[in-house]
């Protein structure tokens, strides 16, 4: 009982310094929120009630708001937050199926995908994020530009959700897949090449890592930062993610004290304060060099981090559940 109190009060201490640094400063974006109208405040409670460790008052108030809005995808959001996975895959299935429109429809798949992210179901999140691709397609002709740049993206969302399942070879599959579409984007382009060089070259060093190849981790390692260097203007939003991508090599390679240092810098990095998946992987380098309350703080602030529906949340949250003992 002493213990669950003390981990409950540590993970309230993270909630509210996170609270802290979201109020002080701009949001970054993060996918799975993407806008629209403000949650009802049903929902609000619900989303308070989370980030106070409350999860069954949590789940209640989820589940009132859908008993007035079937479809609300922002409800089944918050049930793959709280763990009840299966339940909101019910809700975006409805979601699915009462889309008014393609892009309503592509959006509710989108969320089923991330669904199945929090599960860690590599094939299920490559089906539905199949046919957000495919909706995708449809709008080549009106919208060129970002209709190459998002499949892309939806390649790579499908491959980080795969990486971090550990199905390596689905991963670089679509990671490579994701570069080939995004690089379709006709003249004039809005996303540079060096852009998706960059990032093909950091997911197949995280790949490499995992597989043991040391040596080609860090070829992708000099490949990024080559990327990096040949173009100012994308290095200025993509720098931040650089420390990340060597930490994760170093850590996945044996070099924990380089992993520390890197993925201390990188949750340091503005930008970065709120991402949950670099605070987990923090915790697993601590975990690895037997500094258990360093860890234990670490994974403290990724499960109160993980609060969208996207990749990094997707992984953080169901392991840094698991690691604080929160499912027992």
């Amino acid at each position: 009982m002493t213990e669950h109190l003390r981990l409950t009060a540590g993970i309230c201490s993270a909630i509210t310094a996170v609270a802290v640094v979201l109020t002080s400063s701009p949001l970054q974006a993060q996918g799975g929120r993407r806008g629209g109208p403000p949650a009802s405040a049903t929902l609000q409670r619900a989303s308070d009630l989370i980030r106070e460790g409350k999860t069954p008052e949590a789940l209640d108030a989820v589940r009132q708001e859908l008993k007035s809005d079937p479809p609300s995808t922002r409800a089944a959001s918050m049930l793959d937050t709280l763990g009840a996975t299966k339940e909101a895959r019910t809700v975006f299935q409805r979601a699915i199926d009462a889309a008014p429109d393609p892009a309503a429809r592509a959006a509710a798949q989108r969320s089923m995908a991330m669904s199945y992210a929090f599960d860690g179901d590599c094939a299920n999140t490559v089906k539905y994020e199949q046919m957000v691709i495919d909706y995708w397609k449809t709008r080549e002709q009106a919208e060129p530009q970002n209709a190459f740049y998002q499949q892309g993206e939806m390649a790579n969302e499908a491959a980080r959700v795969c990486i971090d399942a550990g199905d390596l070879d689905a991963a670089e599959k679509w990671y490579r897949a994701g570069t080939e579409m995004g690089l379709k984007e006709p003249d004039p382009k809005t996303h540079p090449k060096s852009l998706w060089d960059y990032r093909l070259a950091h997911a197949l060093g995280r790949i490499a890592a995992r597989r043991g190849d040391k040596a080609g981790a860090q070829r992708q390692i000099d490949a990024a930062r080559k990327a990096l260097d040949s173009d100012p203007a994308m290095a200025e939003q993509q720098e931040r993610f650089f420390p990340y991508l060597v930490g994760y090599v170093a850590l996945y390679t044996g070099d924990l004290k380089t992993a520390e240092t890197e993925l201390t810098k990188a949750v340091q990095t503005q930008g970065n304060q709120n991402d949950p998946f670099m605070q987990a992987l923090l915790g697993m380098t601590y975990d690895k060099l037997g500094q258990a309350d360093k860890a234990r703080a670490a994974y403290e602030k990724a499960y109160a981090q993980a609060m969208a529906h996207n990749p990094p949340a997707a992984f953080a949250r169901p392991f840094a559940r698991k690691q604080l003992g929160l499912d027992r």
